[in-house]
């Protein structure tokens, strides 16, 4: 361990003390959501016969999960899992599943430059979400239906009945597998009375959420329940130029449902549901050395990847960056503000306005055959998304994607189908499932993103700021004056700086001074995923005490792709022509190169216009788990687990990620049809070991468990300030000498009999309840998860270098994964008097350690440990007739970020950005129900 996770370790541990002696005296408390039997009559909820759709306190005030497609007591359950009742997120706050955060600690789910883009993590593990041809390593089903992508349930969710959230690889309880676990969401179910709610909640930034529903029996068969949600709220962020705000929330959720039970041994439940949003997103703010002090953050590193302290840094007029932006019409204050002032300046009449719709249906069956039950979950989904942008986060106009239909847009059509069967054999001592599982999916991306009408005054000043900073000047054309040139040109006719290229660096620079609001015409990707999968997961009760629990899965997926890429970038062939002839010269190939490449980055070229590209992969993959569990007493549980997980490769869908003709990238040459192999990324594996033990009664639970994963080609993707990267990482079980911590894309290769594992995810989670008394409980959890890149990192399993841009990756935690996490609630609801009105005082707590928020690692990326309060006050009448409440989430309005990044095109000078995260809300809720 680096000394600098030490130091997060130590200012985690104190946090997490603090906070733990504050909430919780006397005991270590952790986060199953179990609550006493009698508290209220809200968590007496009523049980419904469709066993597959409830979970309840028992009659002991045991929480009921079927985290193993059966029902079972969390605290028999041998595997790591959060249970959490609708109550318990009805409290917290929660109406997406971002705000699982603040009650489960393993967890972490973050949003960035897109609502559609939200990336779940479990003990550290998970996937960038800003590239859709990457699936999640953390699956999310709602009413057992699987959403593609983590991004999709960043939507209001409606009532809840509860989360189970499983850590770890998954796959062989049935639907799709994940390498690093799953969330699951239960909706709240019908009921055979007849009952309603509403509630109007208005808080600060002028914000109104409306809910109601209605449930209603049809008989004594037939029961229909219907929910709605309306969501309005000014954005967080103040877009000065334009005058207008941005991340507002303007959404709403309409979910019907039908449940049908003609017999004791047959249920059927259909689900529809509709969600739109119409928003403006994601806007992001320079980062400065409040969030990110000068010992982390400078252009240049030495020899062993530490900052060179002493180095202009961020937005200082040192930084030879700054002055080009201010020239060109940057204002001043976005350069000098707080990180976490909201005032945002952005280009003239961009905007991040986008449009995001959600729906589908489900239709779930449950049929008791005698000794055999027998499931079927078949679901169909659509979900759409575009979103402009003013891609560069400045107020030159640099890049953009315009706020149309295809505006980084993305279409995912869905079909699953799940069957189960399952039951019990040889007097009980075998509780068998087998299943298999069917997707199709078709995937659409498209994108117009384009160079800005900036952009050609702002690229050749990286160039001149390259040679000499003096000499940039950004009202000049190529960023040079009559006396720059006359400089460079040479006195009395002399050669110049160059030499005799000296004309053709001018004429470059001039050519590039010509890319104006040129680009991408309408990018088009296709992707059709097929998977099959067939599993098993059976129980033998080898004692009444011992069982081992035996797992396996067969997946066998096929990918296809095809592309038709537009763009009228005709200053890049230009330049190619031009000065290809000096890529020869040692010289000047770094000069010439850095021409070309700002006149055709990220694969911008006329040359690909009309373009057609097209591959399909297929894969197959046999995973599994075996568990051995002991129950020493009844209220006590031992276990010890082996998995084995996956998560299907794919391709990248964005042009950048193409490679020229000779393999050499956009330097090289023009693309040829069919060129795609850089595309492709592999499957994510993962061999996971986990030993634990859980004790639990009503009064108390308890659980530890400490685990180890080992992820072999890591699917990783990276914005570099220029393009997205996504490369599977391994490591080399030899020393590279370096190779993989240096600037070069050559040093660092492997010997692929070499090659294993480059990611570990291991460490110790807490988790406990404690109910004292009638109306008070409490629950709390720790997580220690060391989850860190190897030494000796390479890309591909083929042994090829690490990415350049990657080099600060080895030995280092990943990113978005804080060492120590601890969370901590409480809850009272104590009677007044005799009146048969009740109180609620509830708070939850989370408060994570140091850790680095961009995928690269860069020092200016560092976001320090922080603390989290969330507090809900109310009074409530008999029977829960209404109810009056008042909120805050994040109490005391401290200011962190979800991601920074580099700023794009400005990255190469350590100038980052970051969206940031809410600030402080509060307000008050009226409930009404009958």
């Amino acid at each position: 361990m680096t000394t600098r996770s030490h130091v997060r370790v130590r200012h985690a541990l104190q946090l997490s003390v603090a906070v733990t002696a504050l909430a919780l005296p006397g005991a270590l408390f952790a986060q199953a959501a179990a609550t006493a039997p009698a508290q209220d009559t809200v968590t007496q909820r009523a049980q419904v016969e469709d066993r597959s759709v409830t979970t309840e306190v028992d009659d002991s005030g045991i929480i009921i999960v079927r985290a193993q497609g059966r029902e079972q007591s969390l605290a028999d359950v041998p595997i790591a899992v959060n249970a959490v009742s609708g109550e318990e997120l009805a409290k917290s706050g929660a109406s997406d599943i971002r705000e699982l955060n603040q009650v489960a600690p393993s967890l972490l789910v973050s949003s960035t430059g897109n609502e559609a883009n939200g990336s779940a993590r479990i003990r550290g593990i998970g996937t960038v979400g800003d590239n859709p041809g990457l699936e999640s390593s953390v699956a999310v089903f709602v009413d057992g239906v699987y959403r593609s992508r983590s991004g999709n349930a960043l939507s209001e969710l409606g009532p809840i009945d509860r989360v189970e959230i499983l850590r770890g690889p998954q796959g062989t309880l049935g639907g799709r597998n994940s390498s690093a676990g799953l969330i699951s969401i239960y909706t709240a179910p019908p009921e055979f009375e007849f009952n309603g709610y509403g509630a109007f909640t208005y808080g600060n930034y002028d914000a109104m959420k409306f809910e109601g529903g209605v449930n209603l029996p049809v008989g004594e068969t037939l029961a229909a329940r219907v929910d709605g949600v309306y969501f309005k709220r000014d954005g967080f962020y103040n877009d000065v130029v334009n005058n207008v705000d941005v991340n507002n929330r303007d959404r709403y959720l309409v979910r019907g449902q039908l449940l049908f039970e003609p017999t004791s041994a047959l249920t059927a439940r259909l689900v529809l549901d509709y969600s739109e949003k119409n928003e403006a997103c994601c806007a992001a703010t320079f980062v400065q050395p409040e969030f990110a002090p000068l010992a982390r953050v400078s252009p240049g590193l030495d020899g062993y990847n530490r900052p060179n302290i002493g180095a202009p840094a961020l937005t200082s007029t040192q930084n030879p960056i700054i002055p080009i932006l201010l020239g060109l019409g940057q204002n001043p204050n976005a350069l000098t503000q707080s990180t976490f002032n909201r005032d945002i300046y952005v280009t003239p009449g961009r905007s991040f306005e986008g449009q995001t719709k959600d729906y589908g249906a489900s239709l779930e069956v449950n049929y008791d055959l005698g000794n055999v039950e027998l499931t079927s979950i078949t679901g169909y989904r659509e979900f759409n998304n575009f979103q402009g942008s003013d891609t560069d986060y400045t107020q030159v106009d640099i890049l953009y994607r315009a706020p149309a239909d295809n505006a980084g847009s993305r279409q995912f059509h869905t079909f699953t189908q799940e069957l189960r069967l399952q039951g019990s054999a040889f007097n009980d001592r075998l509780d068998w499932l087998v299943g298999g599982f069917y997707a199709n999916e078709d995937l659409k991306v498209q994108d117009n993103l384009r160079f800005g009408t900036q952009y050609g005054a702002f690229a050749p000043c990286r160039i001149i700021n390259a040679i000499n900073p003096a000499l940039a000047s950004p009202g000049s054309t190529g960023c040079i004056s009559a006396g720059g040139r006359a400089v460079l040109q040479g006195a009395n006719g002399g050669a110049g700086a160059f030499g005799p290229a000296t004309g053709l660096i001018f004429a470059g620079l001039d050519n590039l001074a010509n890319l104006n609001d040129l680009g991408g015409t309408g990018d088009v990707y296709n992707q059709n995923s097929e998977s099959f999968a067939a599993f098993t997961h059976n129980i033998v009760h080898l004692t009444d005490r011992l069982d081992l629990t035996l797992g396996l899965r067969y997946t066998n997926e096929t990918k296809t792709f095809d592309a038709l890429l537009g763009n009228d970038n005709t200053i890049c062939p230009q330049n190619r022509a031009l000065l290809s002839g000096l890529l020869g010269v040692p010289a000047l190939a770094g000069l010439a190169g850095g021409l070309i490449s700002l006149s055709c980055q990220g694969n911008s070229t006329s040359e690909i216009d009309g373009l057609t590209l097209n591959d399909k992969r297929n894969e197959e993959e046999v995973t599994g788990t075996a568990i051995l569990s002991y129950k020493p007493t009844d209220d006590l549980l031992v276990y010890g687990s082996y998995s084995r997980g996956y998560k299907g490769g794919g391709f990248n869908l964005d042009r950048s990620g193409l490679t020229g003709a000779s393999g050499a990238g956009v330097i090289a040459g023009p693309l040829v049809a069919g060129d795609v192999a850089n595309l492709q990324f592999a499957q994510e594996t993962v061999n996971s070991y986990e030993i634990g033990a859980k004790y639990g009664t009503r009064e108390f639970s308890f659980g530890l468990s400490a685990f180890r994963q080992e992820f072999s080609n890591f699917q990783l993707n990276t914005f570099n300030g220029s393009v997205f990267l996504v490369q599977n990482i391994n490591a080399c079980s030899t020393d590279l000498a370096g190779g993989d911590r240096d600037a070069s894309d050559t040093t660092g290769v492997c010997d692929p009999d070499d090659v294993k594992y480059g990611v570990v995810a291991q460490g110790v989670e807490l988790e406990s309840s404690i109910n004292p008394t009638r109306y008070l409980s409490f629950t709390a959890g720790l997580t220690y998860a060391d989850t860190t890149y190897e030494n000796n990192l390479i890309g591909n399993d083929n042994g090829s270098p690490l990415d350049p841009a990657l080099r600060l990756l080895p030995n280092d935690n990943l990113s978005n994964a804080p060492e120590i996490t601890a969370t901590a609630s409480a809850s009272w609801t104590p009677p007044l008097g005799n009146s048969g009105f009740s109180g609620l005082a509830y708070m939850n707590v989370r408060t994570v350690g140091d850790y680095n928020t961009g995928s690269d690692l860069l020092y200016g990326k560092e976001q320090d440990g922080f603390t989290l309060v969330n507090a809900r006050l109310g009074v409530r009448a008999p029977d829960n007739q209404y109810s009056v409440e008042v909120f805050a989430q994040n109490l005391f309005n401290v200011d962190y970020t979800q991601v920074a990044f580099n700023t794009p095109f400005v990255a190469s000078q350590q100038t980052y950005s970051a969206f940031l995260a809410e600030p402080r809300t509060y307000g008050i809720t009226v409930r009404a129900g009958f």
